[in-house]
């Protein structure tokens, strides 16, 4: 759109309070914005002398505008916020953060269960959260296993199903972990008294429950129910124990959120503190990269907007370092110049500090060029080092997996022009290998992939790397020997968690320069192979592919078995555990049964370490 074509557009839009939308020639949105006045902030887009490029950029490329009227600055910062989160327009700001976080959910149902959950449904269940810590919901849930005995069964507990006498009580039920809704021992009103303190809790609403606790302990006392008394003081002290957790500053900050901000050139770091009742119960830092020059107060309000909905925030005061140029709804902003709010920022700002410079460390350690062209100069770069005769266009790495000793796989990642070449990736069951031997496996995946290469006479690799070490390149280039392709590449061993390489038959090891783009892409190369190796591992596993050696014992079953190698963590190890603690894990019958097994001749002779 010209400016003469928005000149003779600009009358249609009104001075009222909505959002716009930019659309390129294809019809596709590539910015959302929202403005108290649309005329005056859409056409500062085209007025301007003078604006950054990359607003230039936009500029040139919008070929329609629309526009939505709505009531309010709020309506409007509402609605330019879910409009980005359906869209991800190109030129709004974009937030890195593809992780996803765990709910605990109350099922909507009869005696409704309580768990957790990483899938939001829209099935009319409440949900809480989401936790940005797996080990902060664990250890919730099970605070309110040990006080508040609810069920955990998936039984269709309807009036009609416990009148007709359906279903009897579990073993939880005698452990003291449920009160019997099945057979009618518990009503629902007290079951959802238990539910309601649960979810005080879960909104880190203490104050009542202890109350409450409080006042029950004092009835047994002055009933003289001692024994009740004192299991209620219990539930009292572990409540005060979680608390004290959490409490950073004071006891009098109420229900805040907490937000601060740093940057490292172009990319910006938020962090959220999430206070309820004085009680740091959230944490969390995103990275945003904004696209238009946007300040650090635009950065903000973006990133306010977008985690407050996605916490489910409701708190009404909003500690900031700065003021915003545009309101929050729903919130007043405070910006804290000492005392107790002042440390809470100097806090979230420490954390987004250290996410900051977590997310460089880790930039450091991969490469971030995603083209060929900018990966050619370390290709260049990494034959020189390696004195390769040909330009490493081609690379290939080998790595074995196994479990606990048990169960082994391998993997081959392939990266061409330096970026991976994932169709060429290849797995491996290990079919000739007896037991645990990473050498013999070693020579069985490279002969196979090799062999396979040249009889089908399609392109070798440039360079081959074996990630393990001397010992499992030495088998390799045996490997290689064998088919009579010696010389048609150059192979090395990778050092397994030094990164020193070694070419056959150098008795010293070859490090690459520590800051080096070349030792970036041999990281980002084993990273893969590992990744990937212990995928296809994960996959077979949960496929039930792997059989634990010990299940061929007549009289053993599974659940002994995995018990077994979990313990020992081998199989060698099972075979050279006495009979004592053999008994000790799964009895003096299965002892023996094990026993015996290892010392027939035709298992004895074979290695199943």
């Amino acid at each position: 759109m010209t400016t003469e074509e928005f000149r003779a557009f600009a009358p249609s839009i009104p001075h009222d309070p909505g959002i716009y939308k930019y659309f390129n020639k294809d019809g596709v949105i590539i910015y959302v914005g929202k403005a108290k006045d649309l005329r005056k902030r859409v056409s500062s887009y085209f007025n301007k002398t003078f604006v950054s490029y990359k607003t230039n950029e936009l500029v040139r490329r919008i070929h329609r505008i629309e526009f939505t009227i709505v009531n309010s600055e709020q309506d409007a910062f509402f609605l330019e916020n879910s409009l980005i989160k359906e869209f991800r327009p190109k030129y709004n700001i974009s937030l890195k953060d593809d992780k996803t976080y765990p709910y605990i959910v109350i099922k909507k149902e009869p005696f409704p269960r309580v768990f957790f959950t990483r899938r939001k449904l829209n099935d009319g269940s409440e949900y809480l959260g989401p936790y940005t810590s797996v080990m902060y919901v664990r250890e919730l849930l099970q605070f309110i296993k040990q006080h508040i005995p609810l069920r955990t069964c998936k039984l269709a507990l309807t009036d009609k199903n416990i009148k007709a006498k359906k279903f009897k009580v579990c073993l939880e039920y005698h452990l003291g972990n449920c009160k019997g809704p099945c057979e009618g021992k518990q009503s629902e009103q007290d079951y959802n008294e238990g539910l309601q303190e649960i979810k005080q809790v879960l909104k880190g609403k203490l104050s009542g429950v202890q109350a409450k606790y409080k006042q029950e302990m004092q009835r047994y006392v002055e009933a003289m129910e001692f024994e009740k008394a004192g299991a209620v003081k219990k539930k009292l002290e572990h409540l005060q124990q979680y608390q004290s957790k959490s409490i950073v500053v004071g006891n009098k900050l109420g229900d805040l959120d907490v937000f601060t901000i740093t940057k490292d050139g172009e990319i910006a770091f938020v962090n959220y503190l999430m206070l309820r009742n004085s009680t740091v119960v959230q944490t969390h830092t995103i990275q945003l990269n904004p696209h238009l020059d946007e300040t650090e107060q635009e950065v903000l309000a973006f990133a306010i907007a977008q985690m407050r909905e996605d916490f489910n925030s409701d708190a009404a005061i909003i500690l900031l370092p700065f003021e915003l140029e545009e309101t929050i709804p729903n919130a007043t902003i405070v910006v804290a110049k000492t005392g107790d709010r002042k440390k809470l920022l100097e806090l979230s700002l420490k954390n987004a500090e250290v996410y900051m410079e977590d997310s460089k460390r880790k930039r450091m350690l991969h490469i971030e060029e995603k083209d060929e062209e900018s990966m050619a100069p370390v290709l260049e770069e990494l034959q020189q080092y390696l004195h390769l005769p040909v330009l490493p266009t081609h690379i290939e790495c080998f790595d074995n997996s196994n479990l606990q000793g048990s169960f082994p796989v391998s993997a081959m990642v392939c990266f061409k022009n330096g970026l991976p070449s994932k169709g060429d990736y290849r797995r491996f069951n290990v079919k000739t290998v007896e037991g645990i031997n990473d050498f013999a496996t070693m020579y069985e995946v490279v002969h196979r992939r090799y062999k396979r290469l040249k009889e089908e006479n399609l392109p070798m690799p440039k360079l081959v790397i074996i990630d393990g070490g001397k010992g499992q390149l030495g088998y390799a280039m045996q490997a290689i020997k064998d088919l009579g392709l010696l010389g048609r590449f150059t192979v090395v061993g990778l050092a397994k968690n030094e990164e020193e390489l070694f070419f056959p038959g150098d008795s010293e090891s070859f490090k690459l320069p520590w800051d080096s783009d070349s030792l970036k892409l041999v990281r980002r190369v084993r990273d893969e192979v590992h990744r990937f190796g212990i995928t296809f591992h994960r996959n077979q596993r949960s496929k039930g592919t792997f059989k634990n050696e010990l299940e061929d014992i007549n009289g053993i079953g599974k659940s002994s078995a995995d018990n077994l190698l979990k313990h020992f963590k081998s199989i060698k190890k099972v075979r050279e555990a006495t009979e004592a603690e053999l008994t000790a894990l799964v009895g003096a019958k299965r002892a023996k049964l094990i026993i015996e097994y290892f010392k027939t001749p035709e298992v004895n002779g074979e290695d199943l370490a």
